[in-house]
């Protein structure tokens, strides 16, 4: 998202220079300390995901681990590098290097679209876990989910390095790396809009839609099966687990869609109308939620699991304590049961 951030930032930084001439460009410092603040929670987050799921062994050994540790992977790399990228180029840096400042506007495309294509591939993980329980072993086997984990990345590196390829404009007489000054704006919105981040969202609504329909039809026959409450009962375990599985999916999407869809949409209205300038305050709050989705990634797809959670306090303890059993007699994080996760497919449950 720092690509795109660097579009909507140039725009304002042009209304901005209309306004005054004379004025120099002076970096958003409370947007600056708020990028930072996620950067770091994107960082910290993403790293704990990947601490535990790869020091625990029944973790390693789930396919959707697989998915997840992908993701996780992708939102470190947005916090770690995509972010302290974006913010040099905001205020033009690297200066009269060309190719070094076109490789870094490229590197914040390609971590960014790791990440979606990330959230899409967990999506189709949990379609068929779903809906192809029985073909699940067969279709998605450890060599099947690793292929499909490198193509996501390899897709991901392709489209970044579209303008690389030539689909780019020459640096600005003032030599300054900003994005809008060297990507053009027919890219981000037909390309990397609709193509790379609305076709995504489409086929997460699509399957997540179809998700819903065969759970809530799952739950119905289990409660139908159970003789021994009342019609009342009945009805009142299916609305709590109805509501229950209809929050996860909401929330799943409601934060892809919250994060992701406004900062595009500013970027299409600027190319539709060149001279329109938004305000900033409404700019600086669509970049910020656009980092944030790698901040809120971990809590939507991974704490909330509470597999996952009962890997991540026994990981904790094994590395505060220094025998291998607290005090409390807990078992360490390598003798730790913890039910495969195949067949979990909404947080939190």
């Amino acid at each position: 998202m720092g690509s795109l951030e660097n579009s909507s930032f140039s725009k304002l930084r042009q209304c901005s220079l209309a306004a005054n001439a004379t004025s120099p460009f002076v970096v958003d410092i409370p947007y600056l300390l708020s990028d930072s603040l996620t950067a770091l929670l994107s960082i910290v987050g993403n790293l704990f995901i990947c601490t535990v799921i790869l020091r625990n062994r029944k973790l390693r050994s789930t396919v959707t681990n697989y998915f997840l540790l992908s993701l996780a992977v992708a939102d470190f790399l947005v916090g770690a590098v995509v972010i302290p990228c974006a913010q040099f180029t905001d205020v033009g840096l690297p200066r009269s290097r060309p190719q070094l400042c076109l490789l870094m506007l490229c590197l914040l495309l390609m971590f960014t679209q790791a990440s979606i294509f990330g959230l899409l591939a967990i999506a189709v993980e949990r379609y068929i876990s779903i809906l192809k329980p029985f073909q699940y072993q067969s279709l998605l086997s450890p060599r099947n989910s690793l292929l499909v984990i490198s193509a996501c990345w390899l897709l991901s590196i392709l489209t970044s390095l579209v303008p690389l390829m030539g689909w780019h404009d020459p640096l600005p007489p003032n030599r300054e790396c900003l994005f809008n000054s060297i990507i053009t704006s027919t890219y981000m919105v037909y390309f990397n809009f609709m193509g790379c981040m609305l076709a995504p969202l489409v086929v997460m609504l699509m399957l997540y839609g179809r998700i819903f329909s065969e759970v809530r039809c799952q739950i119905r026959k289990v409660a139908e099966g159970e003789v021994n409450i009342s019609a009342q009962k009945r009805r009142q375990i299916i609305a709590r687990k109805e509501l229950r599985m209809a929050t996860s999916l909401f929330l799943i999407l409601f934060f892809f869609i919250l994060c992701w869809l406004p900062l595009h949409i500013l970027n299409t209205v600027m190319l539709l109308c060149p001279t329109c300038c938004i305000p900033s305050q409404l700019t600086l709050a669509t970049i910020i939620l656009s980092h944030a989705n790698s901040a809120i990634n971990p809590v939507v797809y991974v704490f909330r699991l509470r597999s996952f959670r009962d890997a991540l306090e026994s990981t904790l303890l094994c590395i505060c304590s220094s025998s291998p059993f607290s005090t409390s007699g807990r078992m360490p994080a390598n003798v730790l049961e913890v039910p495969p996760l195949h067949n979990t497919f909404l947080p939190g449950k």
